[in-house]
């Protein structure tokens, strides 16, 4: 290690390492996923990734998309659902204190645009999977809805002043009610909905962060 710091905070450290060698293959031999309280055991970093990942790079498990299987996708696609790539590096989650999402790496190909695009100009419905996808999506969505490809770092916040451009459902994990994602949940689904469907989730005892439970978030129109 070369240099070390913390922000403001004091809770996430950044470092910058001299390893001599690529850091995939260290944190491979050195590293272990992000693992909250609740999971009482170590699972392996193939138990964190979603079957359609093609690259490394999130710092916590991509929750949200982990449920699907190959069947699963195979037979929405044969309903006539579309899925259409985007590539996430999902950040550390911030729930403690009301923080900021952290910045986010993400690619939006222009196949993937353009299919956004067909699906609003039809009439159909865009729906993201994870906060995630939502942010990246909306980073490159002009003022009306229009999005195009890019790729980069998005450190955009979304709430219900905002609002969302592109979006217009959401299959999320379960959040704390410190975590700012709440706020982007709420953009999409609007905050009567969303108080219905956390009131369902403690009534039920659904499991929250990650290998827990999913909501699907689908307003009306």
């Amino acid at each position: 290690m070369t240099e070390a710091w913390a922000p403001a905070d004091h809770r996430l450290w950044v470092a910058i390492l001299d390893l001599g060698r690529p850091l995939a293959a260290y944190l491979a031999a050195h590293g272990s996923p992000v693992r909250y309280g609740h999971v009482r055991r170590p699972w392996p970093v193939s138990a964190y990734r979603t079957v359609y990942a093609t690259e490394d790079g999130s710092a916590e498990m991509p929750s949200a998309g982990r449920a699907f299987t190959p069947e699963l996708i195979t037979a929405l696609v044969a309903k006539g659902v579309g899925v259409a790539p985007v590539v996430l590096h999902s950040g550390v989650s911030s729930p403690e204190a009301h923080e900021a999402p952290a910045p986010e790496r993400f690619r939006v190909p222009s196949a993937t645009a353009r299919w956004v695009r067909a699906t609003r100009e039809g009439g159909g419905r865009v729906i993201a999977v994870g906060t995630s996808v939502v942010r990246a999506l909306e980073t490159l969505a002009g003022s009306g809805g229009r999005v195009r490809p890019g790729e980069g770092w998005t450190e955009l916040v979304i709430g219900p002043t905002r609002g969302v451009r592109v979006v217009d459902g959401l299959l999320t994990g379960w959040h704390d009610p410190e975590a700012s994602h709440l706020l982007l949940l709420e953009a999409v689904a609007g905050r009567t909905f969303l108080d219905r469907c956390y009131r369902e989730a403690l009534d039920q005892g659904y499991l929250w962060h990650e290998f827990g439970d999913l909501c699907l978030l689908l307003p009306g129109r």
